[in-house]
């Protein structure tokens, strides 16, 4: 149990790390857009706004589990096969990048107005407001955004395993369901609330830090 509990949680650990790294970096490029076009943003769009806000809320509508099996073309397309730790981590960065552009967005629009129009009021233009004032004063919650999103990838990593992503999930599907160990099941259970634990408590310590 032991070997097999480790190597799925090495591949948990691949997964969900890959996956929020590319979910945070493709994802911030639309936050970044949608807190610029926003109604109170620094370049109005209304426009671009609902279009890209809709495009993000139809991503965010899907069920992780229906998103596995709508993406294996695409899975197989860039890694060349759906099955596998790897090709996991296409649905679960696909799934990332909504989240991140709509948590983002929210915690950049929450900078007080009054700073924003001090930078303004000393000749700041767009781009440094958005970098040394939005990003600067929402880097607290930004950091908690990601930490919420590692957490719900650990979850999405779990269903990963129905279709062979690997992982502890797959430990718990594979060992623990089809051949009626319990052992695995609860093994793998206390593994993955140990692993949310330690990943919130780093989280909290890190906001703690920089706030």
């Amino acid at each position: 149990m032991f070997e097999v509990l480790l190597e799925a949680s090495r591949q948990t650990l691949y997964m969900v790390l890959i996956s929020t790294l590319l979910g945070v970096i493709l994802g911030f490029g639309p936050a970044i857009v949608l807190t610029l076009t926003a109604p109170d943003g620094l370049r109005p769009n209304e426009a671009v706004y609902e279009i890209l806000s809709f495009i993000v809320n139809v991503f965010r509508s899907f069920p992780f589990i229906i998103l596995l099996v709508i993406l294996i073309p695409v899975t197989r397309l860039i890694i060349g096969t759906f099955i596998g730790t790897t090709a996991a981590i296409v649905p679960l960065t696909v799934s990332a990048i909504p989240y991140i552009a709509r948590v983002f967005e929210t915690s950049l629009r929450e900078t007080d107005p009054g700073v924003i129009e001090a930078a303004k009021s000393f000749g700041a233009n767009d781009w440094q407001i958005l970098f040394r004032v939005y990003f600067k004063e929402s880097l607290p919650r930004l950091i908690n955004a990601t930490v919420l999103l590692l957490i719900s990838l650990v979850g999405y990593s779990a269903m990963a395993g129905t279709i062979g992503g690997g992982g502890i999930g797959d430990v718990a599907i594979r060992y623990g369901f089809q051949q009626y160990r319990t052992d695995y099941m609860v093994v793998s259970s206390i593994l993955l609330i140990i692993f949310v634990q330690i990943v919130q408590m780093i989280g909290n310590a890190v906001v703690k830090k920089i706030d």
